[in-house]
Formats: C-alpha cells, sequence, structure tokens
C-alpha cells in the first residue's frame, strides 16, 4: 500500500511527541526537567479518613510548575507520630495524607530547580527526601544561617488536606511545591532505600545528641544512660556509638529490642519488669555503670513515670536530654531538690531537628554503616501501600521495630 507524504510527515510527529511526552521536538524540555518515563495522570494516595482507617484514594497529578518537583515514591517510614494521628487525631488533621519518612525519585521538575536546599545539584532521576516547609517563616530559609527547629515549620505528611492532596509520602507520587511555599528537600541518590528510610528518624537523633553536647558533659569515657528502647533509643544509642562513646547502658521492659540494643552498641541493659521500685532499679543501673552513676543519660519514651525515673540514675553534675514527648503525654512529677538543684544536673530538652542536622544525619549512616552497625536491621517490617491499615495496627502492637511502606 502506498504512502504519499503528508502521511509519513503526520506518523513521524505523531511519534515525536510521543517520545516527548506531547511536547514539540523543537521545544521539548531540558534533560534535566524531563519526566523519567510514563508518568500517569493520576495517583494513588493513602488518606486517613476517620481514626484507624486509611482509604486509597485516586487524584489527579497537577500540572508541574517552574518551581516545583513530582516525586515517584519508593518508600516511606512509619513514625510514632503517625500512630499517634492513626489512632487519636491528636492534631485534628482528619482528613489528611500522612507519612513524613518518605523518599522517592525526580520524575518531573521545573524549569527553576537546580541544587536542593544544601546547593547540591539535581536532575530528573535523584533520589530526594523533604525536610521541612518554612511558608510561615520565610527568615529561616536559609541553609547556612539555620538554627531554629522544625517547631516552627511544617512538614510534608502531616498538613491539611488541600486542591493538591499529594500531600504525604503514603502515596505513590507526592507534589513538592516550591517558590513560596518554602518546601526544603536533599539529593540523597548516594544512599539507598533503606537509609533513606531511616533520615528522618535519624535526624532527631543527630539533633538530641547535638543538644547533649552543647552541655560540655559528654566525654569519650563518659557512662550514658539511654531509657527506651524503640526506635529513637535504638538509634541513639547508634549515633553514640558512632561518636565513640563505649560505656551506653540501655533501660528498656522488652528483651528482643535490649538484645537488638547491645547489636547498636550498648555495653549493658537493664530490664525494668526485673526491678521492682525506683531504689531497686536505680541499683541496677549503677552496677551496669560499673558501681558509678551515669555522666549523662537519654530520655527517649513518652512516659512521665520514665522521665521521673531517669533522674534517679544521674550522677551529682550530670546531665540529661528529654526527647521523648513529640505529642503531650502528661504531666511527670519530679522533686526539683533532689532531682535538680542539689543535684546541679544540666537538662535539655530536644525536638526534632534542624536543616543543619539532617544534612549531618547523611554522613551518620554512612559512618554507621561503615562501622557495622546494622542501622538497616531497624526496619522490620515493610507492607505495600495498599496494606496500610494493617501496617499502622502492626506499629500499634508493637511488632518488630521499624515499620515501612514500600512500593512496588
Amino acid at each position: 500500500m502506498a504512502i504519499n507524504e503528508n502521511e509519513i510527515a503526520a506518523l513521524v510527529q505523531q511519534v515525536l511527541r510521543e517520545m516527548t511526552g506531547g511536547v514539540p521536538a523543537a521545544s521539548a524540555a531540558p534533560a534535566n526537567q524531563r519526566g523519567g518515563g510514563d508518568i500517569p495522570k493520576t495517583a494513588h494516595v493513602a488518606v486517613l479518613t476517620g481514626l484507624k482507617h486509611f482509604d486509597i484514594k485516586e487524584y489527579p497529578i497537577p500540572e508541574v510548575g517552574d518551581d516545583d518537583i513530582l516525586v515517584k515514591v519508593e518508600g516511606c517510614g512509619v513514625c510514632g507520630t503517625d500512630a499517634h494521628e492513626f489512632k487519636v487525631d491528636p492534631f485534628g488533621l482528619i482528613p489528611v495524607a500522612l507519612g513524613h519518612e518518605g523518599t522517592g525519585e525526580i520524575v518531573k521538575m521545573g524549569k527553576n530547580v537546580k541544587v536542593d536546599s544544601a546547593g547540591k545539584p539535581v536532575k530528573v532521576g535523584d533520589k530526594i527526601v523533604t525536610c521541612m516547609i518554612f511558608k510561615d517563616n520565610p527568615d529561616i530559609t536559609m541553609f547556612d544561617l539555620n538554627k531554629q527547629n522544625v517547631g516552627g515549620a511544617d512538614v510534608y505528611g502531616l498538613l491539611p488536606d488541600d486542591d493538591i492532596h499529594l500531600n504525604g509520602w503514603f502515596s505513590d507520587y507526592i507534589f513538592i511545591r516550591g517558590g513560596s511555599f518554602g518546601s526544603t528537600f536533599f539529593n540523597v541518590s548516594d544512599l539507598d532505600l533503606d537509609s533513606r528510610i531511616l533520615i528522618e528518624p535519624c535526624a532527631v537523633l543527630v539533633h538530641a545528641v547535638e543538644r547533649a553536647k552543647q552541655t560540655n558533659i559528654m566525654r569519650f569515657n563518659s557512662k550514658v544512660v539511654v531509657q527506651g528502647c524503640g526506635p529513637i533509643g535504638l538509634i541513639c544509642i547508634a549515633v553514640l556509638r558512632t561518636m565513640g562513646i563505649e560505656t551506653i547502658i540501655a533501660v528498656d521492659g522488652n528483651e528482643q529490642r535490649l538484645a537488638f540494643a547491645k547489636k547498636m552498641g550498648a555495653a549493658a541493659t537493664v530490664n525494668f519488669m526485673n526491678h521492682k521500685g525506683i531504689e531497686a532499679l536505680t541499683a541496677a543501673v549503677q552496677e551496669a555503670c560499673g558501681g558509678k552513676l551515669a555522666d549523662f543519660a537519654f530520655q527517649c519514651t513518652g512516659s512521665p513515670v520514665a522521665h521521673a525515673n531517669i533522674y534517679h540514675f544521674i550522677r551529682n553534675g550530670g546531665g540529661l536530654c528529654e526527647l521523648g514527648f513529640f505529642i503531650n503525654g502528661g504531666d511527670a512529677t519530679i522533686n526539683p531538690h533532689f532531682d535538680l538543684c542539689s543535684k546541679e544536673i544540666t537538662l535539655v530538652g530536644s525536638w526534632v531537628y534542624t536543616l543543619r542536622d539532617y544534612v549531618t544525619t547523611f554522613d551518620f549512616l554512612k559512618r554507621a554503616i561503615g562501622i557495622g552497625l546494622p542501622i538497616k536491621e531497624l526496619i522490620t517490617h515493610k507492607f505495600a501501600l495498599e496494606d496500610i491499615n494493617e501496617a499502622l495496627e502492626t506499629n500499634l502492637a508493637q511488632k518488630g521495630l521499624k515499620i515501612a511502606i514500600v512500593n512496588k
């Protein structure tokens, strides 16, 4: 069958349109802004629509503006904050797209996007994580000058629902908004998926240890107690170990978690279930510290009783970093004379992280892996997006350690 020149030209144009996503060949987007592979018209998002219930909803993917980034989600950790929101909605966000420990691949980006928040070049195909959103405080968007923690900012995964919907990492695509929205993000293409999923919780502990260092109490030969061996406490042990601190005492009531604390670098463990009363527990901690009380302690639980107890484990002139209360967990009862004043304990609080802590965390992860700490073994359960309700129930039941949603 004969084909005339007009038909050939039309066929060629059709092929070119398909290759460039509908953009004429002469005006195709630069290589670093093109979409990676076929981008669907819609995205699937896990939306918390009621207490203890996610629905998988489908929303249109918005047009990517000059300052925006479209990311194909690869995975996202389940945080204790997600579990609290799932169980009781303490922030009043329902309906909400959760997930703030996520990572994925850039598949499309605006022409103005050249570098990440640390000045590192980015292109389509790079792997990224998000950090804070400074839309309410544009004066602290500069990476080098940032001195504030995330308390004055928002994060993807804890945003009120809007007409974009692709606001959390529990999805197959997330839309990172640029310009005045104030998003921050980092190119982490040199880290594997499991390491990237752990960046956000690890940053919490990098920040806490930096806060602790400001007391000028911790040294290489310090005896340090870490109370609470969930993911936060276990990462705390790993951060301390990468700093060269060797006498780390882990306190928890779960033998499996205490066993993992040993693998992460704890020199000794104390199971509080085996000791009745604070005097007996204090004696066990003191024995684990070689007959002396701790120089410093990290309180990594959300228990007011645990906070009240930990002062007893610390020597006169020692220090304490409290980082366990990411939501209002209630009041703790202490005796200011005996617990603080007469012992001259230096107390610091820690809440989330700064931009600089995020970047420090990338190097911490590489160092932890380099010295053989099983940091990636923290992720004990992986679920598909459609199984997110089961994932959150697993988290609430405290089965395993770190739960993650990993896309196919």
